[in-house]
């Protein structure tokens, strides 16, 4: 197997701005722009800027009061964190089937807040590092 092209380390940021320049214009009749588009409505404002700026957001467990972090991403992409706010337990949980980012993303954050035990009793869970929670830039 060959792939048409190599993505190198200096060519990583000009393929970010590409793909998010695409998700910005023309994406939201794409299934992956809609499945972004209900997930910012379905945020709260601060939920909302935090995921503008920093490619993840927040959210608190509804049994345990813990927080979390979602990331952008379909799967490795929750991390429970302490109280300094620095990844303590990574979670890998996603509802089933093959679903746009956004629809993963939203279904993990009601997860969280309205069944966050069973969702915990499901997920795989890793030691988080600074590859799988390094700040990205949201998908827009």
């Amino acid at each position: 197997m060959f792939a048409l092209f190599a993505i190198t380390a200096g060519d990583r940021p000009r393929w970010r701005a590409a793909k998010a320049l695409y998700v910005r214009h023309g994406a939201e009749k794409t299934p992956e722009g809609r499945s972004l588009q209900l997930l910012r409505r379905w945020l709260s404002p601060a939920q909302r800027a935090q995921y503008a700026h920093m490619g993840y957001f927040e959210v608190v467990g509804g049994e345990t009061g813990n927080r979390y972090r979602v990331y952008t991403g379909a799967s490795t992409n929750v991390c429970e964190i302490d109280e300094n706010g620095r990844p303590k337990v990574g979670l890998c949980f996603l509802p089933r089937g093959d679903l746009p980012i956004g629809d993963v993303m939203l279904a993990q954050k009601i997860a969280l807040e309205s069944c966050e035990g069973s969702a915990l009793a499901v997920a795989r869970k890793f030691t988080p590092s600074g590859f799988f929670f390094s700040r990205s830039r949201p998908l827009r």
